[in-house]
């Protein structure tokens, strides 16, 4: 079945559900659109007069925000570690900032120089959900632009653009154990996961296991240490890799060596648990792989990286992994699109038919199916702007995100991908 059939049929009547119910009818549907189409279905059902299909909508987009940025003030700044800092942020105005789940992220629109560049950078929050003040955390990274920018040009009292909480690595609920697995800077999603479960005084059973390379790179460790004598079932265990020669074991650390799979299950950590990974890509894959070999089930495992998502492009060959790039060719003239998780922004080109053209020509990690607006698979957080559609969506998106398959800048946009 074509796609103007299938549009043709499903645009004739003002009762789309009505015609997603003959359309399942049809003998000659796909797999493919027979699966979108019960999603649609199904969710309707089960989310009437909700925006967008919880059906079909990728987990990394199930959370949606308002898009847009707000001025808040920096009421404080901590050193964390030697290449950490923390920035506390306050309202510019009495209204109350939305309270995130615990595990979410903002992003920072900085501009460095004042004829130079946007700069967009996704950063967890780190302390305990709050409506009061947001709380982040920043490695300063050799070379990094917004790091050192924060780092070295920011100041209490000054005032930056921050989105709103989005993100779907949050804490989940339930009574289970709860383990939370980090290495260096990836520790901010969890440690904010260890406030909200300190402060509900949980009886859930609590783990706190944590890799760094010494003493003078890790981060929270009191802050840690003062959370967990909150919780009657709190557990932990710190690895050092290469520990100083005033690193004191037992004290400041527990082990030297790195966290992995098979000290798990010598310290008793239940299989039976949720697990929450936040690290480097190394780390975060080699402990997801060995968590799901020792058995636990894969919708226990949660994880949380900062770069573009893994690529969904069926009947495509494999093609070896570029780091995201401008695109060749005449650079455009249109509004800047910026894709957050990967770093880049581009001028928008008349040649490109969607912002999923113009993310491939820059090598971005994409996901996509249909490419007309039906399976959802490239539906993505809008942090900012505002797009049009050719064709309209089959199922418009949830407020707060959009389809890059079908869309078109209408404005400057920022895209979490």
């Amino acid at each position: 079945m074509t796609v103007a059939a299938v549009n043709a049929l499903l645009y004739s009547s003002h009762h789309p559900r009505d015609q997603l119910k003959r359309a399942l009818r049809i003998p000659a549907l796909s797999p493919g659109w027979r699966w979108s189409f019960e999603a649609l279905v199904r969710s309707q059902d089960a989310h009437p007069g909700a925006t967008g299909n919880a059906g079909l909508v990728p987990a990394a987009a199930a959370h949606t925000a308002q898009p847009g940025f707000r001025p808040l003030r920096v009421s404080r700044i901590d050193r964390e570690c030697v290449d950490v800092i923390s920035l506390t942020l306050q309202p510019t105005d009495e209204k109350p900032l939305t309270t995130p789940l615990a595990g979410q992220f903002v992003v920072l629109r900085l501009r460095p120089r004042p004829d130079g560049p946007l700069l967009f950078r996704s950063y967890s929050l780190s302390g305990l959900p709050s409506d009061e003040h947001y709380r982040v955390s920043v490695k300063v990274e050799p070379n990094g632009a917004a790091g050192d920018y924060l780092n070295s040009n920011v100041r209490t009292g000054d005032v930056l653009d921050v989105s709103e909480p989005r993100g779907s690595f949050t804490l989940r609920p339930g009574d289970g154990p709860v383990v939370l697995l980090s290495a260096g800077i990836g520790a901010t999603p969890v440690l904010a996961m260890l406030h909200a479960l300190s402060a509900s005084a949980t009886l859930r059973e609590v783990w706190w296991l944590y890799s760094a390379r010494d003493g003078k790179s890790h981060s929270f460790g009191a802050e840690v240490r003062q959370l967990l004598t909150m919780l009657a079932r709190g557990r932990s265990q710190i690895w050092y890799s290469r520990p100083a020669a005033d690193d004191r074991e037992g004290r400041e650390y527990n082990a030297t060596g790195r966290l992995e799979i098979k000290v798990l299950d010598q310290l008793g950590v239940p299989r039976e648990g949720d697990f929450y990974i936040c690290g480097p890509s190394s780390f975060l894959s080699d402990l997801s792989t060995g968590l799901a070999a020792w058995g636990v089930p894969p919708d226990r495992i949660h994880s949380e990286i900062f770069a573009g998502g893994p690529s969904l492009r069926p009947g495509m060959t494999a093609t070896p992994v570029r780091a995201p790039h401008q695109p060749a060719g005449t650079p455009g003239t249109g509004p800047l699109v910026s894709f957050a998780r990967s770093g880049i922004a581009a001028r928008w080109r008349l040649d490109d038919k969607s912002l999923l053209e113009l993310a491939e020509a820059c090598d971005v990690p994409v996901r996509w199916s249909c490419r007309t607006g039906v399976c959802h698979n490239c539906e993505s957080g809008l942090i900012s702007g505002s797009v049009t559609y050719q064709p309209d969506p089959l199922d418009p998106p949830a407020d707060g995100n959009l389809l890059i398959c079908c869309s078109r800048p209408q404005s400057d946009v920022v895209i979490d991908i």
